[in-house]
């Protein structure tokens, strides 16, 4: 079996040094907002090169709060893409304002800047641009529209630590950007953890409140909050993967390049595009492929774990069925939901397995050719 992801081998890697740093953290008796999430701050902030960044409990939770510290809310609409994990849609809806769901560019799979501007109404107050698959959107136009509008930003860079765009960490744009350290991610905790980022001190501030039940003061609540930290074990535990998040994104970058030469002589299976002047960090490796369903069914019987990142739109959910979407009116974004497959992809995926995941990908494709 090629697993879609092996945290296992990177944990044989650096599993001393977690255990290390869990044990000081057992050992000390601080749990919450200690030593290490202070740090932890600190040094994601410079990373993604923001004034300051705040450690709540998810991406989700980032998403919802950046919205609440912007004051968005019920009556208001925010802009953003179909093609993407529940949670950016979910955030808005927390926050009780109404997700606008526009089209995507083919080319990358993030929000097509170019279709933003006819999606704004005077209820719109704020664009929320996913980096998806580690893939930056096109930041440029994004902020230009934002700013001609009056709009605020909020980055889902929950996929894409590390990624730039024009020489500009992702996360460092919009008024928030926000990050998830689920394990899964190319910067992941042993549990859930997230992060938001920003340059403005009242904004930060603000989410700190937000995140200790709407008070910046012990026991003086100024407005309805959550209960949302990052959890001591996980900032340690974070803080010892930092280091080699580079490392890693540079060997996601290699292992795609090697996947899109292997793939080169199959031109019926499309491979990931980078735009120009960005630095993708290849959360997945996402190809396009007919049959995709029958494909994907193979490959699992056939020891490949590829993985369908998202079979089905936001705006044809039944969790926004309300808001009036039908079939076809976000024509690209459905047509690749029926065609996109994640294949293996990780830092320590070996050449050999690449090559057999590629070969494996031919053959059950040819399969399906046969049995129409």
């Amino acid at each position: 079996m090629i697993p879609i992801l092996d945290s296992k081998r990177q944990y044989a890697k650096i599993g001393g040094e977690i255990e290390k740093a869990v044990t000081e953290v057992l050992a000390s008796g601080s749990y919450i907002l200690g030593k290490h999430n202070k740090a932890f701050q600190t040094e994601f902030a410079d990373f993604v090169g923001t004034k300051y960044s705040v450690g709540l409990n998810s991406g989700t939770d980032a998403l919802h709060l950046a919205l609440r510290a912007l004051n968005i809310g019920r009556g208001d609409e925010v802009i953003t893409t179909a093609f993407t994990f529940v949670a950016t849609a979910s955030a808005i809806g927390l926050a009780g304002a109404t997700p606008v769901f526009v089209d995507i560019n083919p080319d990358t799979f993030n929000i097509d800047a170019n279709k933003i501007e006819a999606a704004i109404t005077p209820k719109t107050k704020a664009i929320i641009p996913v980096h998806l698959y580690g893939q930056p959107a096109e930041m440029d136009k994004i902020m230009d529209i934002a700013k001609r509008h009056n709009l605020k930003v909020v980055e889902d860079c929950c996929q894409a630590i590390g990624a730039e765009y024009k020489g500009q960490k992702v996360g460092s744009f919009g008024d928030f950007g926000c990050f998830s350290f689920y394990p899964t991610k190319n910067l992941g905790g042993m549990g859930d953890g997230g992060m938001i980022t920003c340059n403005d001190e009242n904004l930060y501030n603000r989410v700190i409140a937000l995140r200790n039940h709407g008070g910046a003061i012990r026991y003086y609540h100024d407005e309805l909050g959550v209960n949302s930290r990052l959890d001591e074990i996980q900032a340690a535990i974070l803080r010892v993967k930092m280091p080699y998040v580079n490392e890693w994104n540079k060997k996601r970058r290699e292992n795609a390049y090697r996947y899109n030469e292997m793939f080169a002589k199959y031109p019926e299976i499309l491979t990931p595009k980078e735009i120009d002047n960005s630095y993708c960090v290849y959360h997945q490796y996402t190809i396009r492929i007919e049959n995709r369903d029958k494909v994907h069914q193979l490959l699992q019987e056939n020891g490949v774990g590829a993985m369908i990142y998202y079979p089905v739109p936001l705006h044809l959910q039944k969790l926004h069925k309300e808001l009036g979407y039908k079939e076809g009116d976000l024509p690209l974004t459905e047509k690749d939901t029926k065609l996109v497959m994640s294949l293996p992809m990780f830092p320590e995926i070996t050449p050999e397995e690449q090559q057999t995941v590629v070969d494996t990908v031919v053959k059950c494709l040819n399969m399906t050719k046969q049995t129409v």
